[in-house]
């Protein structure tokens, strides 16, 4: 077949560019992801390579280490230094360092236990206290104190606009709900009237000045609620009640206890969704099982035997695995969340707990 030389060009050049042209690769995510992992009996924060399940590193925290949580930035993690309601202090651990920084002290906020980074603040429950509490690392200062009136506030979740806060109160056998709502602009004393003739003050600049408070919401539950979380879509609370072997579930919408269900959860320490909402894993001090519910059905669905009881349980953001702090087993039971199977333990200390991520971009 004859081609011109005109077209020939046309095509050799057509080739080249084709051949020639720079290809896109997708970008490669550089996402650094620590497990980090608290030890009761070494006083200890350990840093766990999530892809070896090898400690990296150890840092030491104040004496009965519950909770942690990292900042947003995954370069600070936050420790709750508890003492059963005693103790008044937070470790504060430098990530990319890898060591201890100041002690932040709460002062009359005893029994700091529950946290949560939102909104660039460390907010905490204050069990001792009865309160919740959020401090901001910018400033160095505790800015916000609410009390609750219930006995042994002790969890916390805080919504992604910090426009709600749930929280379970384990001797009171409730959860509260603590919602951020708007105010009228403030106006006159009832009953005052201006006097005959004067004129009505100005405006502040900018306008009326927006007012906002909380109100809480109290609503029972089981006795001994403490481990709870929130489904994936916002719209239910579970809590386990560890002195009746109960889960409540609440609507959120409506503020009710819309199902009570039988887990024979007893000694139920921590509750956790799976990342897509379908599973509830429950974790329990007393028992070496660990409770898988379905969702939907709000039935069990399996229990998988993972030691001698457990506490600390934390979900892989892809939804792979589940860490679940096996603490009189003095290790970190590693669950496949497809076969729901431990596939393995990490031994960062004697008697593991509080189990959170540090995200660094």
């Amino acid at each position: 077949m004859h081609i011109g030389r005109n077209k020939a060009v046309v095509l050799i050049a057509a080739f080249v560019s084709l051949v020639c042209a720079p290809v896109k690769v997708p970008a490669e995510s550089t996402q650094q992801q620590t497990l980090l992992a608290l030890s009761k009996h070494e006083h200890t924060l350990s840093m766990v390579d999530p892809a070896t399940l090898q400690v990296i590193a150890r840092a030491p925290v104040g004496p009965d280490p519950h909770e942690v949580i990292a900042s947003s930035d995954g370069k600070t993690a936050y420790v709750s230094i508890y003492g059963g309601g005693r103790y008044h202090a937070i470790s504060v651990i430098d990530l990319v360092g890898k060591k201890a920084l100041p002690d932040i002290d709460t002062g009359p906020l005893n029994g700091p236990h529950g946290l949560a980074f939102v909104g660039g603040k460390l907010w905490f429950t204050a069990e001792g206290a009865k309160a919740i509490a959020s401090y901001d690392p910018a400033t160095a200062k505790i800015n916000w104190i609410m009390g609750t009136g219930q006995n042994r506030t002790h969890m916390i979740y805080v919504t992604p606009d910090q426009k709600q806060i749930y929280t379970t109160n384990v001797s009171s056998a409730t959860v509260s709900i603590l919602e951020n709502a708007a105010l009228p602009p403030m106006g006159p004393p009832p009953g005052m009237r201006p006097p005959p003739g004067s004129q009505p003050p100005s405006p502040p600049p900018g306008g009326p000045q927006k007012r906002t408070d909380w109100n809480q919401t109290v609503i029972p539950v089981g006795k001994g609620d403490e481990g709870f979380d929130v489904s994936p879509d916002g719209k239910e609370l579970w809590t386990a009640n560890a002195y009746e072997g109960t889960l409540s579930v609440i609507d959120l919408e409506t503020r009710k206890v819309k199902a009570t269900l039988d887990a024979k959860a007893f000694g139920a320490n921590r509750l956790k969704f799976t990342p897509n909402g379908k599973l509830v894993l429950i974790s329990r001090l007393g028992d070496g099982d660990l409770i898988i519910y379905d969702a939907a059905s709000r039935k069990e669905f399996k229990r998988v035997h993972i030691g001698h009881g457990a506490a600390g349980i934390l979900m892989d953001p892809d939804g792979a695995r589940a860490f679940i702090a096996c603490t009189p087993d003095n290790y970190v039971a590693v669950l496949d969340l497809k076969t729901l199977e431990v596939t393995g333990h990490i031994d960062v200390g004697g008697e593991p707990d509080g189990l959170a991520w540090a995200i660094r971009p």
